[in-house]
């Protein structure tokens, strides 16, 4: 996690967020003091975290955690009056919102920063994993795709096909997606 945005009406809690991700290392850090702004901003710059100071001068928060939640892999972490922390937090979790009540424990808010690092890297590690995995759907498809055209138009059998693509590839040094895109490209009308 390298970049944040704080979106907090206080100036005082805004100086305490800033000192406090400058020292878990934080590059770019940026603070508002509207959700609209916030929202405008986040449509065209990603975060890796967001703390929201509730409430807002135009919202109270919750609605603009859920969205930036929902949205991607940015971790949101949700500041509240003790008086509305159970309801808040009730709502906001089941989107990954971590909900921390006012006022705000240095150490407990320190933890929180430690849980939404952990979060977030668990994430990115799942997401990569998944974009592999795609990857990976995707190459056996075409080269399943390309099976099927040397069996239809060469009449080899599956095994046949299978072990042209792999032993063309290996002698060819390419990927068996590379050679099956060039089967698709030669009969493909």
């Amino acid at each position: 996690m390298e970049s944040a945005l704080i979106v907090s009406s206080s100036v005082k809690s805004t100086a305490y967020f800033t000192e406090i991700l400058s020292a878990a290392s934080f590059g770019q850090i940026v603070a508002l003091s509207s959700c609209a702004e916030a929202r405008r901003l986040l449509l065209t710059q990603d975060f890796d975290l967001v703390i929201i100071n509730a409430p807002l001068r135009d919202e109270t928060g919750e609605s603009l955690s859920r969205d930036i939640s929902a949205k991607g892999m940015t971790q949101v972490i949700l500041v509240v009056a003790s008086e509305h922390f159970e309801a808040v937090s009730a709502i906001c979790e089941n989107d990954g919102v971590l909900t921390i009540e006012k006022p705000i424990n240095k150490a407990l808010f320190w933890s929180a920063l430690k849980l939404a690092r952990a979060v977030h890297n668990k994430l990115a590690n799942m997401q990569a994993d998944n974009s592999k995995l795609k990857q990976r759907i995707e190459d056996i498809r075409i080269v399943d795709r390309a099976k099927c055209m040397l069996i239809s138009c060469l009449n080899m059998s599956e095994q046949e096909a299978h072990r042209y693509i792999e032993k063309t590839a290996m002698d060819m040094r390419m990927s068996k997606r590379m050679i099956a895109e060039g089967i698709l490209k030669s009969y493909e009308v």
